[in-house]
């Protein structure tokens, strides 16, 4: 069963999710893990995309927009949003306010919650919806 890890934000800068979203990642392809990032749209898959390359001058994460490296299903990171991946991906980071419907095609799903009252009322609601059916929780407060 999918576990769901929910990571409450102390920052509510607009960049303060997309920012978390990379360390994450970084952490997660270091620990072998294959990642899909989901956002909300081809605009916000993009900026998350060239992020990645740039949040850190020492890091190196191999990604790729979804529509540009779904040729490849074994490619480490891919970003993208509306569609699931292809290929098999172990941690879904979701940067979007909604659940993709493909979330338990995943074994993790990483849930990020910037300090802010609209985006704290949404992530209840997620909270809810996973708990309501059952899905394994963990809250984390940074």
């Amino acid at each position: 069963m999918t576990r769901v890890d929910f990571y409450l934000l102390s920052q509510d800068q607009p960049t303060a999710r997309d920012l978390f979203a990379c360390r994450l990642t970084e952490k997660a392809f270091r620990l072998g893990h294959r990642i899909f990032l989901h956002s909300d749209n081809p605009g916000h898959a993009k900026r998350l995309d060239e992020m990645l390359w740039t949040f850190r001058d020492r890091s190196f994460i191999p990604h790729g927009l979804a529509r540009e490296v779904d040729a490849d299903p074994d490619f480490p990171v891919v970003v993208g949003s509306g569609e699931p991946p292809r290929g098999d991906y172990q941690l879904l980071i979701n940067c979007a306010e909604t659940i993709p419907e493909f979330f338990s095609r995943f074994e993790r799903v990483a849930e990020t919650i910037p300090n802010n009252d609209q985006a704290k009322s949404k992530g209840r609601g997620r909270y809810r919806f996973y708990r309501d059916r059952g899905y394994p929780l963990e809250t984390h407060e940074l």
